[in-house]
């Protein structure tokens, strides 16, 4: 006779759906695979828009822009004033009439950016959102307690530098201007760039310093 091991079964049972996507990744693929089947979408055609986004629109778009404001204070004075205006300037493709304000970082001034009604996010400028972006617990410590948030993203500040939390909303969006890290010094547009993160155009990242190789 066959005994039954419930505990054995259950952790056989976790063990087989650890491995799996969550739901949300399993009902997005099937609904792929319908739109692939019915011709209404390429078969590649999802990972080139990921590969798109991740790659060359998004979180790019923001640090070939912010490498120029490095290196032209001219620029960086028309980005404060008009950021979007600017934007163009670097990014011709970016949309004209995108509210856009960027918000810089200083030694005695960090900014932290924040959805807290939705996730509103400037895709173009900043890439794909992370998860943790757009979840409620982010959006409300980050407003409550920024410091506090700051500080599991590894980022301590002293009491003397100044917090600012900027809340977007579909009619305005934020992007942090970071400071420009010691050491690159010489460096051009293009090596500057590959510093800037997506995180730290959120500001839940503030030390850019090149790292040795």
């Amino acid at each position: 006779m066959t005994s039954y091991d419930s505990d054995k079964a259950a952790k056989l049972h976790r063990e087989l759906h650890s491995h799996l996507p969550p739901a949300p990744a399993l009902r997005l693929k099937a609904l792929e695979t319908v739109l692939t089947e019915k011709g209404f979408l390429g078969a590649d055609a999802v990972d080139m828009w990921l590969d798109n986004y991740s790659e060359n629109v998004g979180p790019m778009n923001g640090a070939k822009v912010i490498a120029h404001a490095w290196t032209d204070q001219a620029f960086a004075d028309r980005l404060a004033g008009n950021a979007i205006s600017a934007f163009a300037e670097v990014v011709p493709s970016v949309e004209p009439d995108y509210n856009l304000r960027a918000v810089f970082n200083t030694p005695d001034v960090h900014n932290l950016i924040v959805c807290t009604l939705c996730s509103c996010y400037p895709l173009g400028i900043l890439g794909m959102s992370p998860s943790w972006y757009k979840s409620t617990e982010y959006r409300a410590r980050a407003v409550r307690n920024p410091r506090g948030v700051l500080q599991e993203f590894g980022i301590v500040l002293p009491e003397s530098v100044e917090i600012r939390v900027w809340d977007s909303t579909s009619d305005r969006r934020y992007m942090v201007i970071p400071q420009r890290p010691d050491g690159t010094e010489g460096w051009s547009e293009e090596q500057l760039a590959t510093l800037v993160t997506r995180n730290s155009m959120i500001g839940t990242a503030r030390d850019l310093a090149p790292r040795a190789s």
